[in-house]
């Protein structure tokens, strides 16, 4: 059992810092110790753990690599008996003293999790979070890279539960995971303060759709938005074209990695103002749209001129040639400010400077 002794007065204190921000749970609870500043860095928030907790139902939980915890502590609180499963020895204690600390009882197995899956009785969930960084320490991002390789063992996994929730890298290329696991019933591509963060993958094996639902989240605090399509509707979606109007819309980061959109226009009778530009605009409000509102005060070239009046901008690019830091250079303009400049490119291929504010 690891004691203080054992962890740096640094290592405790980065990890109570980060856990204020990222864990507010742990944070608040006497007696948690932290891991190596490289978990805390990587390790889930509270926000995305309780969401994923709110996907799965049943009896028994099996997390097939626990990590620091956070994931399988939340989870453990839909189901009646749950099980921690991790290779490294260090990060089982820390574990089990932390599930101590927070009065959840939950079985921490110290075990490579291929070994403990040919071992293990089949249980309702089995939650799965693959390694993403290679044996130099670089991101990976195809499954067959991932540790373990869900490639290998996914049929072995689907073996032993009714629910499988798999947890991704937000740079995942969706499309390949539905095609190692065409089971797939849904993706839930969740983003915290529009910053997407992980993909799930649930495959429900009571459940048999010809397609799977995919569930854009946008996560802030307590809200939960959930723009939800099917993955077969996208591609027979309509979409019109217009020139700007009065409102101009921005889809949340979890839309835009779903490449959901003709389904976000058709769904909320916008307009988008070119094939690859992905924003959107109306003449009336549509209040409840998932992702930015901006008013708009002016069209313009993209020349400082147009624009002399403003010193301070938010500055965006969508298809837009270059970097936002040329083009902020070559218009001069300081960052920040209650002004909103999106450059970007219209339906007859014109360049322009949208100029507005929030809604």
């Amino acid at each position: 059992m690891p004691t203080a002794s054992h962890i740096t007065q640094a290592q405790q204190a980065f990890g109570k810092n980060v856990a204020a921000q990222k864990i507010p749970t742990w944070h608040a609870c006497e007696g948690i110790l932290y891991p190596p500043r490289l978990s805390m860095e990587q390790c889930s928030s509270e926000w995305t753990a309780r969401y994923k907790a709110s996907l799965i139902s049943g009896n028994s939980l099996v997390d097939l690599t626990g990590g620091l915890g956070i994931d399988c502590y939340f989870l453990s609180q839909q189901v009646q008996q749950a099980t921690y499963v991790e290779q490294q020895a260090e990060l089982c204690q820390l574990a089990a003293h932390n599930f101590v600390q927070l009065g959840q009882s939950i079985a921490v197995i110290n075990q490579p999790c291929e070994q403990y899956l040919s071992e293990m009785p089949a249980v309702d969930v089995i939650y799965i979070d693959p390694a993403r960084r290679n044996q130099q320490g670089g991101k990976t991002v195809c499954l067959s890279d991932c540790t373990p390789d869900l490639t290998v063992i996914g049929d072995a996994i689907l073996a032993k539960c009714r629910t499988l929730l798999i947890k991704l890298s937000p740079m995942i290329d969706i499309e390949s995971v539905v095609r190692v696991f065409p089971q797939t019933t849904e993706v839930h591509i969740v983003s915290v303060k529009n910053e997407c963060k992980e993909v799930l993958v649930k495959i429900d094996q009571d459940t048999t759709i010809a397609s799977p639902f995919v569930h854009c989240v946008h996560l802030n605090n307590e809200q939960v938005q959930d723009f939800c399509y099917q993955r077969a509707e996208e591609g027979n979606s309509l979409v019109a074209y217009g020139w700007p109007q009065r409102y101009l819309y921005e889809p949340n980061a979890s839309i835009l990695k779903a490449g959901a959109f003709k389904q976000v226009a058709q769904r909320y009778c916008i307009q988008k103002l070119h094939p690859n530009s992905h924003l959107y605009t109306s003449e009336e409000l549509v209040a409840d749209f998932p992702g930015r509102t901006f008013c708009i005060d002016r069209i313009t070239k993209v020349q400082r001129k147009e624009i002399a009046d403003i010193d301070k901008a938010n500055l965006s690019i969508r298809n837009f040639p270059g970097s936002v830091a040329d083009l902020r250079k070559k218009l001069k303009l300081k960052d920040g400010g209650d002004v909103y400049i999106f450059a970007t490119t219209l339906q007859d291929n014109a360049k322009v400077l949208i100029v507005g504010r929030r809604v």
